[in-house]
């Protein structure tokens, strides 16, 4: 029986991995559940699933939880902060970390299950966009394995030969991410500067949290995952290409120097590739319904227009640049999708100011994690000051 720990087990990710769990609970078992704030929601898969550990990122949030499940005489023990993130990713007892924490907050409890060796299933993009080189050099130093989550890059890991999966002496030409081009592919563009944060989380195919839906929207998201692909594959910037697949039914392709293109399909269900990765190589039945062809009848695809999506563009810029400017993209990206959500500044605003939050702080070299933790801090800095002068 394998021992998980959820990092995230609140989020979309979480909860679906839970759900997985549930058709088999022969095979799994669950020895930590943790969260950020949402306390009613840990405490009742507390009592479903009675985990050892229960782990609450905010303080206040686990003396909640901690007086809740007494109330309920659950013996489960509670910790708190990134301290107990992190002792729950690399319990010795633990098989396998789901790391589903969106945002920064994942890089130091998932470096700890890296650090500890653990089977990490990676649905956090973030970790590896703030830390490329130096996350991937952990999973190599300390025999971690590392199976992709987000439906894009788990389709690549599917389309790439067995036991190497990496594009390098494969034959692979380019590596094909799909993109459903999320709520306002087709909306005005002088309209764009108007949209409610109600609007931006109402993506049509996919179930997500608000910070992960906004990033679709701004397509921020499909950037991330370009600067993810080329860490987890081996391949360069030009190697990796977008495409708008509005069905979302290709979740991502892998073309070969042959003309050959290998193609993964499924319905749009985070439970397909959490069930692959739980228990590769083996497969195990997820839940989701089975694809159906006719009924779908058309698959329709388009090229980008940066004009429309420029933080994909800005995604880019950073990867080529390399160093610490993925970091400060993604967290200029983070204090400017906060404040959207807080309708502190318009959705037009998100690239402008992740641009001039680049524009403003120089990339270094990103050999240390306190180089790119300062880098992180900087960045916040600089986003916040942007923000404040539309307010």
């Amino acid at each position: 029986m394998k021992k998980i720990t959820i990092l995230g087990a609140t989020s979309t990710i979480g909860i679906n991995t839970l759900d997985v769990i549930k058709l088999h609970q022969d095979e799994f078992e669950v020895i930590a559940l943790t969260a950020h704030t949402q306390v009613d929601r840990l405490a009742a898969q507390c009592l479903e699933w009675h985990p050892q550990y229960a782990v609450m990122a905010d303080p206040d949030a686990a003396e909640q939880l901690e007086h809740r499940l007494k109330q309920k005489n659950l013996s489960i023990t509670v910790l708190s902060g990134v301290e107990g993130l992190s002792e729950v990713a690399s319990l010795s007892k633990v098989d396998i970390v789901m790391a589903a924490i969106v945002g920064s907050a994942c890089l130091l409890p998932t470096l700890a299950a890296v650090k500890a060796g653990k089977r990490i299933l990676l649905a956090n993009k973030e970790a590896l966009v703030m830390s490329g080189q130096l996350f991937m050099d952990a999973v190599h130093q300390y025999g971690a394995e590392l199976l992709p989550i987000d439906s894009e890059h788990n389709a690549i890991f599917q389309c790439l030969p067995t036991g190497n999966k990496t594009v390098q002496d494969n034959g692979v030409s380019h590596i094909l991410l799909t993109a459903s081009g999320g709520p306002f592919r087709t909306y005005p563009l002088e309209k764009l500067g108007n949209i409610t944060p109600e609007q931006a989380c109402a993506h049509p195919n996919w179930t997500m949290g608000r910070k992960i839906s906004v990033d679709s929207a701004t397509m921020m998201n499909k950037g991330l995952e370009v600067i993810e692909a080329s860490w987890l594959f081996s391949a360069l910037p030009e190697q990796i290409e977008v495409v708008l697949h509005p069905q979302s039914i290709i979740h991502s392709l892998v073309q070969y120097i042959d003309g050959s293109v290998l193609a993964q399909l499924g319905n749009p269900d985070m439970r397909t590739p959490i069930a692959h990765a739980l228990t590769w190589p083996k497969r195990i039945v997820s839940g989701v319904p089975h694809l159906n062809l006719a009924k779908i009848a058309q698959l329709d695809f388009e090229s980008i227009d940066l004009t429309r999506f420029p933080c994909l563009q800005l995604a880019y810029d950073a990867m080529s640049a390399g160093g610490t400017s993925s970091t400060i993209l993604n967290a200029a990206n983070e204090i400017a999708v906060h404040a959207f959500l807080k309708r502190h500044i318009p959705f037009t605003a998100i690239p402008k100011v992740i641009e001039t939050t680049l524009a403003q702080l120089s990339s270094r070299i990103a050999n240390t994690l306190e180089i790119i933790l300062e880098a992180d801090a900087q960045a916040r800095n600089i986003a916040q000051e942007a923000i404040n002068h539309y307010r």
